[in-house]
Formats: C-alpha cells, structure tokens, sequence
C-alpha cells in the first residue's frame, strides 16, 4: 500500500544537526527537478525579500519564513515525520506508534510537497515554506513543473499494489495516476452527516476532514496486513468501524472514490 499525505503550510524548526543531502532523499529520479526547485527559491529569497513574499503568499507576519528560506543548504535536517505538523500529522501521531506500524508508515507514507515533489517520512529535510500552489518566477506554477518527472517516478513508487490518495486538490495536480495504477487508486473524501428536521445534510469540514484521515491512516498501520486494492480497503475500513461509501468506477482506468461517513466533530 502507498499512501499519499499533503504536507503541512506549518512545519517544525529545522535541525541541529546534517544539512540536507539531496541525493539521500528518496525517489532519485526526482533529484534533478528538486535541485532546480531549491536553487531559484533560495536566490529568490536571497536577492529580494519582498518579491519572495509576494511570490510565495506570505503576510507581513510571515516575513521570517523568506529568511528561513535562504539557508535550505546550510540548515539542520530533520526526518519529514517530524518536520510535518498540524491537524492531519497530530492525528496520525507517527511518533507513537507501535514499531511494527512504524515500520510500515516508513514504507508506504508518501508526503508531496511543493519544493521536494515527494519525499517518504524518513527523509531528512530542513523545515521550508514553499506550497504546490506557488509559482516561481522562471520555472512557473509547481503543480505544473512536477508533472513530468511524477509521470516517470510514482508508477513505480505505487509498484502493484494499493494507491490511497489523501491529497488535497493543489497537491493532486502534480500527479494524476493512469491506466492501470488509476484503477486500484482510492481517494477518500470526509463528510459530516447531521440531521436537520428529519433531512440529512451533509458537509464537508476542512478541520476535521484532515483530523479523520490522520486517524484512518493510523489505524490502517496499526491494523497490520494492508488491503491489496480499493475494494478490499473498504471492508478494512468497514472492519475499523469507518462508514464507507463507494462503489467500483464505471470504466477502466478510472480511480475509486470513496468518502467517509462522520456524524461527529472532535
């Protein structure tokens, strides 16, 4: 099973100790497209502060994270399951799990990111502030710019089995599964039930959205054996408790999308 995650906009302070090694991370064939990446974001904010902000939709308030940006080369590195934070990441707690789940987040835990295309939570990488959605000056909109080396890269990296995709929409763009892999890929969509004077109505909420599929993916770890594909993901889910609805695609190379049925926020 490969499980792609968003990153978080929030992200812990880099390390004390190794600089970034980008020929370490995972996915080499990525190598060439991240070093592109970090070159003109580091001499964007190195040369001109304001339009860095600009650029990467900073406010005022966020004008440290262009600084934090400038020393990318030089700064301490962290493995990715502790740079990445927020609702989703607290949710998942990747730094309680038992050791036989973590060894299978190790494996099957994919993060996209605007700056590193996608790493696996055991890379080690200095804390950033670049989003999908950014568009750099000479290399244009990411989303875009990633497409090319994804197309070569994440057939292999989703090998034959499970596709769970958890990622938001400006992540997705940077690769659509096709074909074959498309058909055994699951995206997951939460939605809140409530009851409002005898009709059902339900919603989408951004908050719990993140904190039910952080839940979902420990679970998943925690669970053990993986589901081979999308239909046996379901009953997992069903299994854990989940309400799970969905249905095969109606044609071939078309992914299974899936939303998970809530009746309570927390």
């Amino acid at each position: 099973m490969l499980v792609l995650l968003p990153p978080s906009e929030g992200k812990a302070r880099s390390g004390s100790g190794a600089p970034l090694k980008l020929e370490g991370l995972s996915l080499p064939g990525l190598a060439q497209a991240r070093t592109a990446v970090l070159d003109e974001l580091v001499e964007l904010c190195a040369t001109d502060e304001e339009k860095a902000r600009e650029v990467l939709g900073l406010s005022e308030g966020l004008r440290g994270e262009v600084a934090k940006n400038t020393e990318l080369r030089n700064s301490g590195a962290r493995r990715a399951a502790e740079i990445y934070t927020g609702v989703l990441y607290d949710a998942l707690g990747l730094a309680t799990l038992e050791p036989a789940a973590r060894k299978r987040a190790a494996k099957s835990l994919l993060v996209f990111s605007g700056l590193w295309g996608a790493v696996r939570i055991t890379d080690r990488i200095p804390s950033y502030r670049c989003s999908m959605g950014v568009k750099l000056p000479a290399l244009g909109a990411l989303g875009a710019y990633w497409r090319t080396p994804m197309a070569t890269v994440m057939p292999e990296a989703a090998a034959s089995g499970l596709v769970l995709d958890l990622r938001s929409s400006a992540y997705a763009s940077a690769w659509k599964p096709k074909g074959e892999v498309a058909e055994r890929t699951a995206t997951v969509r939460v939605l809140h039930s409530q009851w409002v004077n005898g009709v059902e109505k339900r919603s989408v909420v951004s908050h719990f959205n993140k904190a039910t599929k952080g839940r979902l993916v420990r679970d998943l770890l925690t669970a053990g054996p993986a589901p081979s594909g999308p239909a046996e993901l379901v009953e997992a889910l069903r299994d854990l408790g989940y309400v799970v609805e969905g249905e095969a695609p109606g044609g071939p190379g078309r992914t299974w999308a899936l939303d998970v049925v809530v009746t309570e926020i927390h």
